[in-house]
């Protein structure tokens, strides 16, 4: 087994309107701009794991990673997703995802929040 490697979780979430280009794109742009600042390759990927929040009906963000337009090619990829827990005062229009990835030891993780989920956690919204 490689020791310079181990299994990290690359976190994001972004706000979408519940039409389908709507879901595509917000997916595809977030995903793009994780696996991009984070420097991932599709053969360290274990499984993309999406929620949904209820209002979010018209595309799963997981079909819309797999028909859009990403950096990467994640046809290979285990994707999944579930409806987010329905909680007093919930971000609407939010779908979140954890990419669960093998990188190098020590290295800087870059989440990805973005589109109205800045609010999620400003520790990681872009400056």
């Amino acid at each position: 087994m490689n020791t310079n490697i181990r299994l990290y979780g690359l976190r994001g979430a972004v706000c979408a309107d519940n039409s389908t280009e709507s879901i595509m794109d917000a997916v595809c742009v977030m995903c793009s701009r994780l696996f991009t600042l984070n420097a991932v390759l599709p053969e360290n990927i274990v499984s993309i794991q999406f929620t949904i929040t209820s209002d979010l009906t018209a595309l799963n963000p997981a079909a819309a990673l797999r028909k859009g337009k990403c950096s990467l090619d994640v046809s290979r990829c285990a994707l999944f997703c579930s409806q987010e827990p329905v909680t007093e005062h919930m971000l609407p229009k939010t779908i979140r995802v954890l990419v669960t990835v093998y990188l190098t030891v020590g290295r800087e993780l870059h989440h990805v929040y973005i589109r109205g989920a800045e609010k999620l956690r400003l520790d990681f919204a872009e400056k």
